[in-house]
């Protein structure tokens, strides 16, 4: 008799728990919401609040924020718990660059989030697309702050370099989980890989602020999740987000626990012990969750910094 394995990954067979809660999101302002809705529809562009199904998109195309998502809707790879489709991605659009440019003049975003789907299958990963969306975006937005989510660029060289080149102010990545949970959660990817990215990107330019993060729920331990901060501290990760895993469908990776909001404030008071600059934990917080804010936050800390260094 053939045994049904509940916990595989891409079965239909791992049934999705109900949300607490505590774990609910709501629209603030309906009219920026379709605004928003508008200006993304206008220009063709994806969103990684649509496509990651995020359970924040109604708070922040409230406030007309919004994640582009760069380089089509399909990633070449398939991590057990992301809900953005996975196959054969097509050809990348020329105009994409000044399509961002413009949205984000439109909704008059004072720093944006720019995020992107793998792609393997291009020879940099994407990482010279990248720079002309930053470039383009600057050029057309001069008071606008730019935050960038990569991929890990791996097995692509110094692919990276070109992202950092176009000088984001925010170089995020996030590390997503533990080590031991890769193989089942995260198999495309490499856990030091993004750790060495992260850490490479200070090496190359030190103004740049370094961001990732982490999901809660998947079955890690405590130590585990205290070691995965003490590494990023290490590669000299500025920003941390904490947040809480929501399973997409049965097909995705199981989801064992929702993890108690006292939980993630305990988290978050070891985090900023251990030297990160801002740390950001909540059941609902993602990587451009408030990014505006926490940036602002970040950038105050750095000069508050400097001018200690100077006084000493």
């Amino acid at each position: 008799m053939k045994i049904r394995h509940p916990e595989k990954i891409n079965k239909p067979t791992n049934p999705i728990k109900k949300k607490p809660e505590w774990i609910r999101s709501k629209i603030t302002n309906s009219q920026n919401f379709f605004l928003t809705k508008k200006i993304v529809n206008q220009y063709n562009l994806h969103t990684v609040c649509k496509e990651a199904n995020c359970p924040n998109i109604t708070e922040c195309w409230s406030k007309r924020h919004a994640t582009f998502m760069i380089m089509g809707d399909t990633c070449t790879r398939a991590c057990g718990f992301c809900d953005v489709k996975t196959g054969k991605p097509g050809s990348l659009d020329i105009f994409e660059p000044i399509k961002i440019a413009m949205a984000t003049k439109k909704l008059n975003l004072k720093h944006v989030v720019i995020t992107s789907v793998d792609r393997d299958d291009l020879k940099d990963g994407g990482a010279e697309h990248f720079n002309k969306v930053i470039k383009e975006t600057k050029k057309l937005n001069k008071n606008t702050t730019i935050e960038v989510l990569t991929p890990d660029f791996l097995r692509k060289g110094e692919a990276y370099k070109k992202v950092v080149n176009a000088e984001p102010d925010v170089f995020n990545h996030n590390i997503e989980t533990v080590p031991s949970l890769y193989v089942k959660v995260r198999p495309g990817s490499r856990y030091f890989s993004s750790l060495n990215l992260l850490n490479s990107i200070k090496k190359i330019n030190k103004k740049i602020f370094t961001k990732s993060g982490i999901m809660l729920g998947l079955g890690e331990k405590r130590e585990e999740i205290i070691q995965v901060m003490d590494d990023l501290i290490l590669a000299k990760v500025d920003f941390l987000t904490i947040g809480q895993y929501l399973q997409p469908s049965a097909k995705h990776y199981p989801l064992q626990r929702y993890i108690l909001p006292e939980e993630f404030n305990e988290l978050k008071t070891i985090a900023q012990a251990k030297g990160f600059l801002i740390v950001a934990s909540s059941p609902l917080t993602r990587s451009s969750y408030h990014a505006d804010e926490d940036f602002s936050k970040m950038k105050k800390l750095r000069e508050q910094q400097s001018q200690c260094h100077q006084l000493q």
